[in-house]
């Protein structure tokens, strides 16, 4: 039952306050959830004065977040209270309109059904990807999938690379994005069946925002950002590879300290909303920024211009 502590009603938008946007959270989402969702709810709150956040989840753990800012800002949180099912109802804000985007820590297959099932999926897109934003020595890399799909065929590889080459266009305003595949060495032919059939479908259909397929790439090649700005794999070695960076950048430091490092978050790609998905392990300032990158890609209509973009490739096209 939605339970409102001030903000507007499920879906009345807020209006007259410049950059207002509402995230519906997932509070049972994570290995430490709730306490690390409480905890970056409230950086996020703290960081964010036009943030409304929908909290999902046990009345205790809402209550938390609540209880522990001012009466101004508690004008702010809207409340869904429930013990179960916490990523369905996270999706469902969004899809009732009580939300404009959503965030979550928890299972991956279930917030990626329940996302395309209540959301929709894009056309031509049969299974969405999670796309995660990585530092390189040249700028930011897009990763995809990194553990939505982790058995695809080589079309389902091909829609990636264009949802992926659209993300980095609308992301990162880069007017041809290089896309490149990820296996085992840059001479034709390398890798497995999957990666040898992929290349073909990738030369054979023109991709979106100018992009062109720069070839195969190995893992040094994502570290470095040189040989392409959108990396395509399998979800599998996409998490593989993925967690593997994120630990070696949090020992060491990022191939470019002197940056703001992105969000440990992957946005869902190919469903009808703006779907933010953290590592089950994040912890509360990981969380916050997952609101905050959530928030950001709605205030700049993100999810929207990369699925405009994308059908005004395919009309070209045809």
């Amino acid at each position: 039952m939605w339970r409102t502590t001030g903000a507007a009603a499920p879906g009345q938008r807020i209006v007259g306050e410049p950059g207002t946007v509402r995230i519906a959270v997932d509070l049972l989402g994570g290995d430490q959830a709730p306490d690390v969702v409480v905890d970056g709810a409230l950086r996020a709150c703290q960081a964010d004065p036009f943030l409304h956040l929908t909290l999902v989840g046990p009345a205790d753990a809402a209550d938390a977040v609540i209880s522990a800012l001012s009466p101004v800002d508690r004008q702010r949180i809207t409340t869904a209270v429930t013990s179960s099912d916490t990523v369905r109802g996270a999706v469902r804000a969004v899809a009732e309109g009580a939300a404009d985007a959503l965030v979550s820590a928890g299972d991956t297959a279930v917030t990626v059904l329940a996302a395309a099932r209540q959301l929709g999926r894009w056309p031509g897109v049969r299974r969405p990807p999670l796309a995660a934003v990585l530092p390189t020595l040249t700028g930011r890399l897009i990763l995809l999938d990194v553990g939505s799909t982790v058995d695809p065929d080589g079309e389902t590889l091909a829609v990636h690379a264009r949802l992926g080459a659209a993300y980095a266009s609308v992301a990162h305003h880069l007017t041809a994005p290089r896309v490149g595949l990820l296996t085992i060495g840059t001479e034709t032919g390398k890798g497995d069946r999957l990666r040898r059939a992929v290349p073909a479908l990738l030369t054979a259909r023109p991709l979106p925002a100018g992009a062109r397929y720069a070839g195969l790439v190995e893992g040094g090649d994502v570290v470095s950002g040189t040989a392409a700005d959108v990396v395509v794999t399998d979800g599998f070695t996409g998490n593989v590879l993925l967690k593997g960076l994120e630990t070696a950048y949090a020992l060491t430091g990022p191939p470019t300290p002197d940056t703001e490092p992105p969000p440990r978050a992957a946005l869902l790609l190919g469903v009808g909303g703006t779907v933010v998905v953290c590592h089950g392990a994040a912890t509360g300032p990981d969380f916050a920024a997952g609101i905050g990158f959530a928030a950001d890609l709605h205030r700049r209509a993100s999810v929207a211009a990369i699925a405009d973009l994308l059908r005004y490739s395919e009309v070209s096209h045809d």
